[in-house]
Protein backbone atom coordinates (compact mmCIF):
# COMPACT_ATOMS: atom_id res chain seq x y z
CA UNK A 1 0.00 0.00 0.00
CA UNK A 2 2.89 2.34 0.72
CA UNK A 3 4.37 1.67 -2.70
CA UNK A 4 1.04 1.95 -4.55
CA UNK A 5 0.36 5.33 -2.94
CA UNK A 6 3.80 6.75 -3.66
CA UNK A 7 5.02 9.05 -6.39
CA UNK A 8 7.29 6.23 -7.56
CA UNK A 9 4.39 4.03 -8.64
CA UNK A 10 2.71 7.02 -10.32
CA UNK A 11 5.90 7.60 -12.34
CA UNK A 12 6.31 3.92 -13.25
CA UNK A 13 2.68 3.49 -14.34
CA UNK A 14 2.87 6.55 -16.58
CA UNK A 15 5.83 4.86 -18.29
CA UNK A 16 4.43 1.33 -18.68
CA UNK A 17 0.77 2.25 -19.20
CA UNK A 18 0.59 5.71 -20.81
CA UNK A 19 -3.15 5.29 -21.51
CA UNK A 20 -3.81 5.40 -17.74
CA UNK A 21 -5.37 1.92 -17.92
CA UNK A 22 -4.28 0.79 -14.48
CA UNK A 23 -5.71 -2.75 -14.37
CA UNK A 24 -4.02 -5.76 -12.81
CA UNK A 25 -1.55 -6.10 -15.74
CA UNK A 26 0.35 -2.81 -15.32
CA UNK A 27 -0.03 -2.97 -11.54
CA UNK A 28 1.50 -6.44 -11.53
CA UNK A 29 4.45 -5.17 -13.58
CA UNK A 30 5.48 -2.54 -11.02
CA UNK A 31 8.87 -3.70 -9.68
CA UNK A 32 8.89 -4.25 -5.93
CA UNK A 33 11.84 -2.89 -3.98
CA UNK A 34 11.30 -2.73 -0.24
CA UNK A 35 13.61 -0.92 2.18
CA UNK A 36 12.82 0.28 5.72
CA UNK A 37 9.91 -2.14 5.87
CA UNK A 38 9.02 -1.39 9.48
CA UNK A 39 8.93 2.37 8.81
CA UNK A 40 6.67 1.86 5.80
CA UNK A 41 4.27 -0.35 7.77
CA UNK A 42 4.02 2.27 10.51
CA UNK A 43 3.48 5.06 7.97
CA UNK A 44 0.74 3.11 6.20
CA UNK A 45 -0.95 2.09 9.44
CA UNK A 46 -1.07 5.65 10.77
CA UNK A 47 -2.29 6.98 7.42
CA UNK A 48 -5.13 4.44 7.34
CA UNK A 49 -6.10 5.33 10.90
CA UNK A 50 -6.24 9.07 10.16
CA UNK A 51 -8.23 8.47 6.97
CA UNK A 52 -10.73 6.18 8.68
CA UNK A 53 -11.31 8.62 11.54
CA UNK A 54 -11.87 11.37 8.97
CA UNK A 55 -14.28 9.25 6.92
CA UNK A 56 -16.24 8.11 9.96
CA UNK A 57 -16.72 11.71 11.11
CA UNK A 58 -19.47 12.20 8.51
CA UNK A 59 -22.92 10.65 8.75
CA UNK A 60 -22.77 8.86 5.39
CA UNK A 61 -20.18 6.47 6.88
CA UNK A 62 -21.53 3.16 8.16
CA UNK A 63 -19.30 3.59 11.20
CA UNK A 64 -20.43 7.14 12.02
CA UNK A 65 -20.94 7.50 15.78
CA UNK A 66 -21.56 11.16 16.52
CA UNK A 67 -20.93 14.61 15.15
CA UNK A 68 -17.31 15.60 15.72
CA UNK A 69 -18.42 18.97 17.14
CA UNK A 70 -20.22 17.17 19.96
CA UNK A 71 -17.45 14.85 21.05
CA UNK A 72 -16.23 15.34 24.64
CA UNK A 73 -12.69 16.39 23.70
CA UNK A 74 -14.16 19.49 22.02
CA UNK A 75 -16.40 20.42 24.92
CA UNK A 76 -16.58 24.21 25.08
CA UNK A 77 -19.01 26.77 26.47
CA UNK A 78 -20.03 27.93 23.00
CA UNK A 79 -20.43 26.46 19.54
CA UNK A 80 -17.96 28.92 18.05
CA UNK A 81 -15.27 27.94 20.56
CA UNK A 82 -15.88 24.26 19.87
CA UNK A 83 -15.69 24.85 16.13
CA UNK A 84 -12.45 26.84 16.47
CA UNK A 85 -10.92 23.99 18.45
CA UNK A 86 -12.14 21.49 15.85
CA UNK A 87 -10.55 23.48 13.03
CA UNK A 88 -7.23 23.34 14.87
CA UNK A 89 -7.58 19.54 15.11
CA UNK A 90 -8.38 19.32 11.41
CA UNK A 91 -5.33 21.38 10.49
CA UNK A 92 -3.07 19.18 12.64
CA UNK A 93 -4.43 15.98 11.10
CA UNK A 94 -4.04 17.37 7.58
CA UNK A 95 -0.46 18.42 8.29
CA UNK A 96 0.28 15.05 9.86
CA UNK A 97 -1.09 13.20 6.83
CA UNK A 98 0.91 15.44 4.50
CA UNK A 99 4.09 14.64 6.46
CA UNK A 100 3.33 10.90 6.38
CA UNK A 101 2.77 10.90 2.62
CA UNK A 102 5.93 12.89 2.00
CA UNK A 103 7.98 10.57 4.21
CA UNK A 104 6.50 7.58 2.37
CA UNK A 105 7.53 9.18 -0.94
CA UNK A 106 11.00 9.93 0.42
CA UNK A 107 11.59 6.28 1.37
CA UNK A 108 10.54 4.88 -2.00
CA UNK A 109 12.27 7.57 -4.05
CA UNK A 110 15.51 6.68 -2.30
CA UNK A 111 14.92 2.91 -2.66
CA UNK A 112 14.36 3.23 -6.41
CA UNK A 113 17.21 5.72 -6.90
CA UNK A 114 14.92 8.40 -8.31
CA UNK A 115 16.19 11.35 -6.31
CA UNK A 116 17.04 13.18 -9.54
CA UNK A 117 13.60 12.51 -11.04
CA UNK A 118 11.14 13.02 -8.21
CA UNK A 119 10.63 15.11 -5.09
CA UNK A 120 8.66 13.86 -2.07
CA UNK A 121 6.48 16.98 -1.58
CA UNK A 122 2.69 16.57 -1.75
CA UNK A 123 0.53 19.70 -2.24
CA UNK A 124 -2.29 20.27 0.23
CA UNK A 125 -5.03 19.75 -2.34
CA UNK A 126 -3.82 16.14 -2.77
CA UNK A 127 -4.24 15.26 0.91
CA UNK A 128 -7.55 13.44 0.49
CA UNK A 129 -9.21 14.09 3.83
CA UNK A 130 -12.69 15.61 3.89
CA UNK A 131 -11.59 17.81 6.79
CA UNK A 132 -8.96 19.34 4.46
CA UNK A 133 -10.69 22.23 2.65
CA UNK A 134 -7.93 22.44 0.03
CA UNK A 135 -8.93 18.93 -1.12
CA UNK A 136 -12.67 19.18 -0.43
CA UNK A 137 -13.19 22.41 -2.38
CA UNK A 138 -10.30 22.26 -4.86
CA UNK A 139 -7.30 24.48 -5.29
CA UNK A 140 -7.25 28.14 -6.26
CA UNK A 141 -9.19 29.71 -3.39
CA UNK A 142 -8.02 32.07 -0.65
CA UNK A 143 -7.71 30.88 2.94
CA UNK A 144 -10.71 33.05 3.80
CA UNK A 145 -12.79 31.37 1.10
CA UNK A 146 -11.76 27.92 2.32
CA UNK A 147 -12.68 28.87 5.89
CA UNK A 148 -16.09 30.19 4.82
CA UNK A 149 -16.95 27.10 2.80
CA UNK A 150 -15.86 24.75 5.56
CA UNK A 151 -17.77 26.62 8.23
CA UNK A 152 -20.96 26.65 6.15
CA UNK A 153 -20.76 22.91 5.47
CA UNK A 154 -19.98 22.20 9.12
CA UNK A 155 -23.08 24.09 10.21
CA UNK A 156 -25.19 22.24 7.64
CA UNK A 157 -23.80 18.96 8.98
CA UNK A 158 -24.76 20.08 12.49
CA UNK A 159 -28.31 20.81 11.32
CA UNK A 160 -28.51 17.44 9.56
CA UNK A 161 -27.37 15.65 12.71
CA UNK A 162 -29.92 17.59 14.77
CA UNK A 163 -32.67 16.51 12.36
CA UNK A 164 -31.41 12.94 12.82
CA UNK A 165 -31.76 13.32 16.59
CA UNK A 166 -35.29 14.68 16.16
CA UNK A 167 -36.18 11.69 13.98
CA UNK A 168 -34.64 9.16 16.36
CA UNK A 169 -31.94 8.10 13.95
CA UNK A 170 -29.32 9.41 16.39
CA UNK A 171 -29.33 10.23 20.10
CA UNK A 172 -27.34 12.56 22.32
CA UNK A 173 -27.31 9.73 24.88
CA UNK A 174 -25.79 6.94 22.79
CA UNK A 175 -23.24 6.76 19.93
CA UNK A 176 -23.95 5.48 16.45
CA UNK A 177 -27.14 4.62 14.62
CA UNK A 178 -29.99 4.20 17.10
CA UNK A 179 -33.03 3.44 14.96
CA UNK A 180 -32.95 2.27 11.35
CA UNK A 181 -35.48 -0.55 11.36
CA UNK A 182 -38.80 -0.55 9.53
CA UNK A 183 -42.30 0.72 10.20
CA UNK A 184 -41.49 2.35 13.56
CA UNK A 185 -41.52 -1.18 15.04
CA UNK A 186 -39.69 -1.51 18.37
CA UNK A 187 -38.93 2.21 18.47
CA UNK A 188 -37.75 2.92 22.03
CA UNK A 189 -38.31 6.52 23.26
CA UNK A 190 -36.25 5.79 26.39
CA UNK A 191 -33.06 6.00 24.32
CA UNK A 192 -33.55 9.74 23.85
CA UNK A 193 -33.67 11.23 27.34
CA UNK A 194 -31.35 14.24 26.90
CA UNK A 195 -33.08 15.37 23.71
CA UNK A 196 -36.36 13.50 23.08
CA UNK A 197 -37.03 12.12 19.62
CA UNK A 198 -40.22 13.09 17.80
CA UNK A 199 -43.31 11.04 18.61
CA UNK A 200 -43.97 9.87 15.06
CA UNK A 201 -41.01 10.76 12.85
CA UNK A 202 -42.98 13.58 11.19
CA UNK A 203 -41.19 16.94 11.40
CA UNK A 204 -42.85 20.03 9.83
CA UNK A 205 -40.44 22.35 7.99
CA UNK A 206 -42.68 25.37 7.61
CA UNK A 207 -41.82 28.86 6.42
CA UNK A 208 -44.05 30.23 9.21
CA UNK A 209 -44.44 29.37 12.89
CA UNK A 210 -47.46 27.05 12.86
CA UNK A 211 -46.42 23.99 14.91
CA UNK A 212 -44.63 23.43 18.22
CA UNK A 213 -42.69 20.46 16.83
CA UNK A 214 -41.61 22.32 13.69
CA UNK A 215 -37.96 21.77 12.78
CA UNK A 216 -36.98 25.35 13.66
CA UNK A 217 -38.03 25.48 17.34
CA UNK A 218 -36.84 21.91 17.81
CA UNK A 219 -33.43 22.77 16.34
CA UNK A 220 -33.16 25.74 18.68
CA UNK A 221 -33.99 23.42 21.57
CA UNK A 222 -31.30 21.02 20.33
CA UNK A 223 -28.66 23.77 20.41
CA UNK A 224 -29.86 24.82 23.86
CA UNK A 225 -29.40 21.21 25.00
CA UNK A 226 -26.06 20.48 23.33
CA UNK A 227 -24.39 23.66 24.66
CA UNK A 228 -25.02 25.69 27.82
CA UNK A 229 -28.38 27.53 27.58
CA UNK A 230 -26.75 30.86 28.45
CA UNK A 231 -24.78 30.76 25.17
CA UNK A 232 -27.88 30.07 23.04
CA UNK A 233 -28.12 33.53 21.46
CA UNK A 234 -24.47 33.67 20.39
CA UNK A 235 -24.67 30.08 19.14
CA UNK A 236 -27.69 30.87 16.98
CA UNK A 237 -25.92 33.92 15.60
CA UNK A 238 -22.88 31.80 14.74
CA UNK A 239 -25.11 29.29 12.95
CA UNK A 240 -27.11 31.92 11.08
CA UNK A 241 -23.96 33.78 9.96
CA UNK A 242 -22.88 30.62 8.12
CA UNK A 243 -26.22 30.32 6.28
CA UNK A 244 -26.07 33.48 4.17
CA UNK A 245 -28.41 35.60 6.29
CA UNK A 246 -30.37 38.43 4.75
CA UNK A 247 -29.98 42.00 5.95
CA UNK A 248 -31.65 42.68 9.33
CA UNK A 249 -32.86 39.07 9.50
CA UNK A 250 -32.94 37.46 12.95
CA UNK A 251 -30.99 34.21 13.45
CA UNK A 252 -34.21 32.28 13.96
CA UNK A 253 -35.64 33.55 10.65
CA UNK A 254 -32.41 32.67 8.83
CA UNK A 255 -32.45 29.15 10.27
CA UNK A 256 -36.14 28.72 9.44
CA UNK A 257 -35.52 29.88 5.88
CA UNK A 258 -32.70 27.37 5.46
CA UNK A 259 -34.74 24.48 6.88
CA UNK A 260 -37.76 25.36 4.74
CA UNK A 261 -36.05 26.22 1.46
CA UNK A 262 -32.64 24.52 1.37
CA UNK A 263 -32.22 21.65 3.81
CA UNK A 264 -33.85 19.01 1.63
CA UNK A 265 -31.80 20.03 -1.40
CA UNK A 266 -28.62 19.59 0.63
CA UNK A 267 -29.95 16.30 2.02
CA UNK A 268 -30.50 15.02 -1.53
CA UNK A 269 -26.94 15.92 -2.43
CA UNK A 270 -25.49 14.31 0.70
CA UNK A 271 -27.35 11.05 0.10
CA UNK A 272 -26.94 11.12 -3.68
CA UNK A 273 -30.67 11.41 -4.45
CA UNK A 274 -31.57 8.56 -2.09
CA UNK A 275 -32.90 10.55 0.89
CA UNK A 276 -33.62 9.00 4.28
CA UNK A 277 -35.84 11.93 5.26
CA UNK A 278 -38.65 12.39 2.73
CA UNK A 279 -40.18 15.79 2.02
CA UNK A 280 -43.97 15.80 1.79
CA UNK A 281 -45.01 19.08 0.18
CA UNK A 282 -48.31 20.69 -0.77
CA UNK A 283 -46.61 22.57 -3.64
CA UNK A 284 -44.83 25.79 -4.56
CA UNK A 285 -46.82 27.90 -2.07
CA UNK A 286 -45.36 25.76 0.75
CA UNK A 287 -48.70 25.72 2.56
CA UNK A 288 -47.59 22.54 4.28
CA UNK A 289 -44.27 20.71 4.22
CA UNK A 290 -42.84 18.09 6.50
CA UNK A 291 -40.02 15.58 6.67
CA UNK A 292 -40.76 11.92 7.38
CA UNK A 293 -38.04 9.49 8.44
CA UNK A 294 -38.41 6.55 6.05
CA UNK A 295 -37.49 3.99 8.75
CA UNK A 296 -40.34 5.21 10.96
CA UNK A 297 -42.93 5.44 8.20
CA UNK A 298 -45.84 3.01 8.49
CA UNK A 299 -49.29 2.68 6.95
CA UNK A 300 -50.73 5.06 9.59
CA UNK A 301 -48.26 7.89 8.93
CA UNK A 302 -50.35 9.68 6.30
CA UNK A 303 -53.50 9.55 8.44
CA UNK A 304 -51.53 10.97 11.34
CA UNK A 305 -50.15 13.68 9.06
CA UNK A 306 -53.70 14.70 8.16
CA UNK A 307 -55.18 14.64 11.66
CA UNK A 308 -52.25 16.22 13.52
CA UNK A 309 -51.05 18.75 10.97
CA UNK A 310 -52.99 19.33 7.75
CA UNK A 311 -56.52 19.52 9.19
CA UNK A 312 -55.54 21.84 12.09
CA UNK A 313 -53.51 23.96 9.71
CA UNK A 314 -56.52 24.55 7.47
CA UNK A 315 -58.40 25.90 10.46
CA UNK A 316 -55.46 28.05 11.53
CA UNK A 317 -55.05 29.57 8.06
CA UNK A 318 -58.77 30.39 7.91
CA UNK A 319 -58.53 32.06 11.32
CA UNK A 320 -55.44 34.00 10.24
CA UNK A 321 -57.22 35.25 7.10
CA UNK A 322 -60.19 36.36 9.19
CA UNK A 323 -57.84 38.17 11.58
CA UNK A 324 -56.14 40.03 8.72
CA UNK A 325 -59.53 40.96 7.23
CA UNK A 326 -60.37 42.74 10.51
CA UNK A 327 -56.92 44.35 10.56
CA UNK A 328 -57.43 45.61 7.04
CA UNK A 329 -60.78 47.15 7.93
CA UNK A 330 -59.17 48.89 10.88
CA UNK A 331 -56.15 50.15 8.90
CA UNK A 332 -56.03 53.91 8.60
CA UNK A 333 -53.73 54.25 5.59
CA UNK A 334 -53.82 52.91 2.07
CA UNK A 335 -50.27 51.56 2.35
CA UNK A 336 -51.18 49.52 5.43
CA UNK A 337 -54.29 48.20 3.73
CA UNK A 338 -52.21 47.18 0.71
CA UNK A 339 -49.65 45.43 2.91
CA UNK A 340 -52.33 43.52 4.79
CA UNK A 341 -54.11 42.59 1.55
CA UNK A 342 -50.87 41.10 0.29
CA UNK A 343 -50.74 38.87 3.39
CA UNK A 344 -54.36 37.86 2.82
CA UNK A 345 -53.70 37.00 -0.83
CA UNK A 346 -50.71 34.85 0.13
CA UNK A 347 -52.69 32.99 2.76
CA UNK A 348 -55.59 32.40 0.36
CA UNK A 349 -53.22 30.87 -2.19
CA UNK A 350 -51.90 28.60 0.54
CA UNK A 351 -55.45 27.76 1.56
CA UNK A 352 -56.32 26.61 -1.96
CA UNK A 353 -53.11 24.61 -2.27
CA UNK A 354 -53.59 22.99 1.13
CA UNK A 355 -57.15 21.91 0.28
CA UNK A 356 -55.92 20.17 -2.89
CA UNK A 357 -53.07 18.55 -0.95
CA UNK A 358 -55.50 17.35 1.71
CA UNK A 359 -57.66 15.69 -0.93
CA UNK A 360 -54.64 13.81 -2.27
CA UNK A 361 -53.44 12.99 1.23
CA UNK A 362 -56.83 11.52 2.18
CA UNK A 363 -56.75 9.35 -0.95
CA UNK A 364 -53.29 7.94 -0.22
CA UNK A 365 -54.00 7.61 3.51
CA UNK A 366 -57.02 5.42 2.72
CA UNK A 367 -54.74 3.19 0.62
CA UNK A 368 -52.60 2.45 3.71
CA UNK A 369 -49.43 2.26 1.64
CA UNK A 370 -46.65 0.13 3.05
CA UNK A 371 -43.03 0.28 1.99
CA UNK A 372 -40.39 -2.42 1.77
CA UNK A 373 -36.91 -1.15 2.59
CA UNK A 374 -35.42 -3.93 0.46
CA UNK A 375 -36.97 -2.27 -2.61
CA UNK A 376 -34.82 0.82 -2.05
CA UNK A 377 -35.62 4.51 -1.90
CA UNK A 378 -36.23 4.93 -5.63
CA UNK A 379 -39.09 2.41 -5.75
CA UNK A 380 -40.69 3.36 -2.44
CA UNK A 381 -40.50 7.12 -3.04
CA UNK A 382 -42.53 6.69 -6.22
CA UNK A 383 -45.51 5.21 -4.36
CA UNK A 384 -46.80 8.55 -3.12
CA UNK A 385 -47.61 10.39 -6.35
CA UNK A 386 -47.36 14.16 -6.04
CA UNK A 387 -47.36 14.20 -2.24
CA UNK A 388 -43.56 14.16 -2.21
CA UNK A 389 -41.15 16.81 -3.46
CA UNK A 390 -38.42 16.15 -6.03
CA UNK A 391 -40.06 12.91 -7.17
CA UNK A 392 -38.65 13.12 -10.68
CA UNK A 393 -35.09 13.71 -9.42
CA UNK A 394 -35.29 10.68 -7.14
CA UNK A 395 -37.27 8.19 -9.21
CA UNK A 396 -36.35 9.40 -12.68
CA UNK A 397 -40.04 9.60 -13.50
CA UNK A 398 -42.66 12.37 -13.55
CA UNK A 399 -44.27 11.15 -10.32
Amino acid sequence: MGLMNSKVTEKILLAISPTLDFHEGPIGDVPLIIQNEESIINLVGTSIEISKIDWDSYETSWDFTTLRLLQPDLSQSSLEDAYTKLCTCWQKKTSEMQSLEEENNRIFIKAYGLQGELTPEVPLEQITLTCNPHYRYGKGKTEEEYATLQRTDSIKELISYAIGCMMGRYSLDHPGLIYAHSGNIDFDPSKYKTFPADDDGIIPVMDMDWFEDDATPRFIEFIKTAWPPETLDENLEFIADALNPKSSESPEVTIRRYLSASFFKDHLQTYKKRPIYWLFSSGKQKAFECLVYLHRYNDATLSRMRSNYVTPLQGNISARIEFFEHEKDAATTASNQKKIQKEIDTLKKKQVELKAFDDQLRHYADMKISIDLDDGVKVNYGKFGHLLAETKAITGENG
